[in-house]
Order: C-alpha cells, then sequence, then structure tokens
C-alpha cells in the first residue's frame, strides 16, 4: 500500500467538514453528504488497518530531523478501529438530534463533527511524539466550537473552561516532548522506549518528574483527578458532542496518549518500581472513588454520566500504570468497550432527553413504558458498566483485575478494593436510573406524548447494545489481538 493513503482518512473529513457550511446548506442533502463522507472515510480506515504498512510516511520537515510522521502500530490500530467504527453511527444519531435545529447552524455543527473525525484518525496514526502532540493540540480547537454550540451564557463558560484545562494540559505534555527530545534516541513511538542511559542528561528524577507532568498534562483530556471538572461543565453541549467528548474523541486521545508515552516513550523498564509509577497509581485510583462518588450524588442525567466517564478512565489509567503486558491489555480492552458502554449510555440519556425534556434523574419516573426501546438498551449499557458477566464491562474489569493481581504490587491491590468498591457505586448510579424509569409510576397530560425518537436515533442505540452483548460472549478475537499488540507493538 501507497504510504500516501495515511494522509487520506485525516485531511478527507477536515477538507470535507470545513465546505460543509458553504456548499450543502439543505437539511436532507446535508444528512447524506456528512453520512457518505463519515462511512467512506470509516472504510479508507479499515483498508489502511488491514494493509497495515510496516514503514512510516513522513509528510514534512519542521526543522532539523523533527518531523510529521504517520505509522500504524497495533495500538493505532485498536484506537483507529474504534473511533471509525463508532463515527458513522454517531453521526446518524447527530442527524435525529439535531433534526430541529435551524440548517445554517447544523451545517456548521456537522463540520466540527466532521473535521473532528480526521484529527482524530491523525492522532491514532501519529508516527512520533510531536505529530501525536500538534493533532492533540487541533482537537482542542476543533472541539471548543461544538462545546459552545448554543452560545448561551452556560455554553461559552464550558468552553472557555475546556479550552483553559485544555491549553494548561498541552504546556505540561510539551515539557514532556521537549525533554524526550533532548534524552531520547528518536521522537518515533517504539515499544520498550526511547530513552537512552548514555544520552540521558537529566538526573532520572528529573525525568520521572517530567513524566508525571507529562501524563498530567495528556490527563486533563482522560480527566483525572484535580484536573477533572471541565468535564461535567461541558455536558451542556448537545448530547452528539457530549458523547464525543466522553466516549470516543477527546476523553480516550488524552488516554491513549497516556498509553503512548508509558510504553512507547519512557518504556516501563525506565519508570517500574519508581515513585513516578506510584504518584500516578495514587492519582489514578483518587479519580475512580472520586468519579464513582460524585455520580451517586449528581442527580443530573448526564453530568451523572460525565462522572461516571471521569471514574471509568482511570480504570484504563490504573492498568497502563501497573506497566506490565497484563496492563496494556486491560487498558486497551476497557478503552474499546468503555466506548461502546458510553456512547449507548450516553445516546439513551440523550434520546430521553430530546422526547421528554426531562434533565434530572427524579423527572424520568415511568418513561421506559414510554420509550422501552431506549431505556432496554440503556439498561444493558447500565449491566456492561457494572461488570456483570458476560457482557463487555465485565471482560475489561477481569482483566484489569487479573493484570493488577498478577503485577504483586501493593497499590495495585488497594487499586483493586477501590474498582470492586466503584462496580458497587455504579450499580446504584446506573440502578437509580433503571428502577426509577421502569417500576416507578407518574404519569400526566404533558407525558402521554412522549415516544421513542426517530429511526436515526433508535438504529445507533440497538447496534450499540447489540455490540455490547456480542463482544461480552465472544471477547476472544479482541483479547489475541491486544495480547500479539502487548508483545510486538
Amino acid at each position: 500500500m501507497n504510504h500516501i493513503y495515511f494522509i487520506i482518512p485525516i485531511l478527507l473529513p477536515i477538507l470535507g467538514g470545513s465546505l460543509l457550511p458553504f456548499l450543502f446548506k439543505n437539511s436532507k442533502k446535508l444528512m447524506w453528504i456528512v453520512e457518505l463522507l463519515v462511512l467512506c472515510n470509516t472504510i479508507l480506515v479499515w483498508m489502511i488497518i488491514l494493509g497495515r504498512p510496516e514503514h512510516s510516511f513522513t509528510l514534512f520537515y519542521l526543522a532539523g530531523n523533527l518531523s510529521v510522521a504517520f505509522k500504524l502500530d497495533g495500538m493505532g490500530c485498536v484506537f483507529a478501529g474504534l473511533i471509525s467504527l463508532l463515527w458513522p453511527l454517531a453521526s446518524l444519531y447527530g442527524f435525529g438530534y439535531m433534526k430541529n435545529e435551524k440548517s445554517i447552524k447544523k451545517a456548521a455543527f456537522f463540520s466540527f463533527y466532521t473535521m473532528t473525525y480526521g484529527i482524530t484518525v491523525g492522532i491514532a496514526f501519529a508516527g512520533n511524539l510531536l505529530t501525536l502532540y500538534m493533532f492533540y493540540e487541533l482537537l482542542t480547537l476543533v472541539t471548543v466550537p461544538l462545546v459552545m454550540y448554543y452560545l448561551n451564557q452556560k455554553s461559552i463558560w464550558a468552553a472557555n473552561k475546556y479550552l483553559r484545562y485544555s491549553i494548561g494540559g498541552a504546556a505540561f505534555a510539551f515539557i514532556g516532548l521537549i525533554f524526550i527530545l533532548n534524552s531520547g534516541n528518536t521522537l518515533d513511538f517504539i515499544l520498550g522506549g526511547v530513552l537512552e542511559d548514555g544520552k540521558i542528561i537529566f538526573k532520572k528524577d528529573t525525568m520521572l518528574l517530567v513524566y508525571v507532568l507529562t501524563c498530567c498534562g495528556f490527563g486533563v483530556k482522560a480527566a483525572i483527578f484535580p484536573f477533572h471538572s471541565w468535564l461535567p461543565t461541558a455536558s451542556v453541549a448537545p448530547t452528539p458532542v457530549t458523547a464525543l467528548l466522553h466516549a470516543v474523541a477527546v476523553v480516550k486521545a488524552g488516554a491513549f496518549a497516556i498509553l503512548r508515552i508509558t510504553y512507547y516513550t519512557f518504556g516501563v523498564d525506565f519508570l517500574k518500581g519508581t515513585w513516578a509509577q506510584y504518584v500516578m497509581l495514587i492519582m489514578a485510583i483518587i479519580t475512580i472513588l472520586f468519579g464513582s462518588s460524585m455520580a451517586v450524588k449528581e442527580v443530573h442525567l448526564k453530568r451523572r454520566l460525565a462522572y461516571s466517564t471521569i471514574s471509568n478512565l482511570s480504570y484504563i489509567i490504573f492498568s497502563i500504570m501497573i506497566m506490565t503486558p497484563l496492563g496494556m491489555i486491560g487498558a486497551m480492552t476497557h478503552m474499546i468497550f468503555h466506548g461502546l458502554m458510553k456512547i449507548c449510555s450516553f445516546f439513551c440519556i440523550g434520546s430521553v432527553m430530546h422526547q421528554s425534556g426531562r434533565e434530572y434523574v427524579n423527572e424520568i419516573d415511568g418513561l421506559a413504558k414510554k420509550m422501552p426501546i431506549t431505556f432496554g438498551c440503556f439498561t444493558i449499557a447500565a449491566l456492561a458498566l457494572i461488570g456483570v458477566p458476560p457482557l463487555t464491562g465485565f471482560t475489561s474489569k477481569w482483566n484489569i483485575a487479573k493484570a493488577a493481581v498478577s503485577s504483586g504490587n501493593p497499590l495495585a491491590y488497594i487499586g483493586l478494593g477501590v474498582l470492586m468498591v466503584s462496580s458497587v457505586l455504579t450499580a446504584i448510579y446506573m440502578f437509580v436510573i433503571v428502577v426509577n424509569s421502569i417500576f416507578k409510576k407518574r404519569m400526566n397530560e404533558e407525558e402521554q406524548n412522549i415516544k421513542e425518537p426517530e429511526w436515526t436515533m433508535v438504529i445507533p442505540l440497538v447496534l450499540f447494545a447489540a455490540a455490547i452483548i456480542i463482544l461480552g460472549f465472544f471477547p476472544d478475537f479482541i483479547l489475541q489481538v491486544l495480547e500479539k499488540i502487548a508483545v510486538e507493538g
């Protein structure tokens, strides 16, 4: 395969999305053009994944040997495969959700929504730390207009907060880039790390501090405590955006970047057993417990799921920080399966809010009778998030637990106990929604007209719920692929 194909699924959504407001203001035409564009891009991504080139492709040099380069290794395949499968369904859902918006605003929305796809693919395909950092920054810029879509005071404040947190995080991540440039033998991603003992010009503790700062920088998008508060605030955005932020692009990009710098840049041989590993394990454990506890307390539906996301993202970070092949497998498994579970649950809640106008837990009593498909899919996602076997959440949590037990790390054992507590808290905050919607009764005249949303919103819910069940029963192929990646890269 010609290496130039690397940049097509990156540029196609960016260029196509940027033209949407100017060329396609008709709503129906816009819908089909966007979906066709996204589907074509997904096909291109999978063509590259299946015919994966062995070598990298350098697009251009910035200065000296600093290059913008692309390479698709095993981990890149996982992230690219996840986003490329979820994006067409997310776009389809968005058409129904944004149906009543003005054509001009709708075109602007899908313009940025589609461009985000290309930039996220750029993160997955990044062949070195510089390229990853550049697309990581672009991801912030292209998602800010989505967060502030409604242009009211809350939306503008949320976008401002998101931007401040993200730019601050990027500054910390840039420190890591500079130190690796001076102490590594390359900026390329190589399983095992790129630090050379003879080339490291700084003390080990300095490099460990840089690693922690870099993790915190990328961890802003992964909503690690105490850099998490932008995520619940950003829930004021339209549901297709919040699902994008919480399940597919932004938060997963943060987790993916931490995976990269841990296993492919600094290297576990350099990090394992150091104080930096323990600091990051403690931060992940605190975030898991904090996110779950806040979700139980939160009464707003989308913000409750936002705190759930904060907790579950640190499941991934906790597994990364175990710093073993099993930990890497557990992290990648939860990255994939949490994406499915969370986008399904967010889209279900979005459907409820879209159809009924209800936003709070105490307002959904009895709505399952009016929207059985929506709440049926939500129940499946809830059971999976709790970790009920044999659904996907059980598989990923089991892999994380295996990694913790086999590591012999005392903090990992503590983290395992926190995971169990978090699962109990997850059962509480998810089942309250399920039980209230199914078993409580409250029906008035206003609720008589509530019904399932249109097919563009229902089909993604059903497909995501089906994927949660099928991949829960048959996870072996995915696990075999992830085991190979953990060994070979």
